[in-house]
């Protein structure tokens, strides 16, 4: 499945989604898929390729405890 993703446009809607109603990441990021009918995992795989939004993304995750706390945080 040929997706047309623009990345940019991605990242400021979840700001935006985040900004408005005030969800995790992770939530934004499952809720904008189901509105644009884009498979999670295609989103994941190019969220991989972003160091910064991945790194928020785990950082996240960290601290709701859904993975294990990693020994070296970058301040963000």
């Amino acid at each position: 499945m040929k997706v047309n993703f623009d990345l940019a446009k991605f990242m400021d809607d979840i700001d935006t989604m985040r900004r408005k109603t005030n969800v995790e990441y992770i939530d934004a990021v499952v809720f904008w898929c189901e509105k644009n009918n884009v498979e999670v995992e295609y989103v994941a795989s190019v969220i991989k390729k972003d160091p910064v939004f991945k790194s928020k993304i785990l950082m996240e995750a960290e601290e709701l405890n859904f993975m294990k706390k990693s020994t070296v945080s970058l301040p963000f």
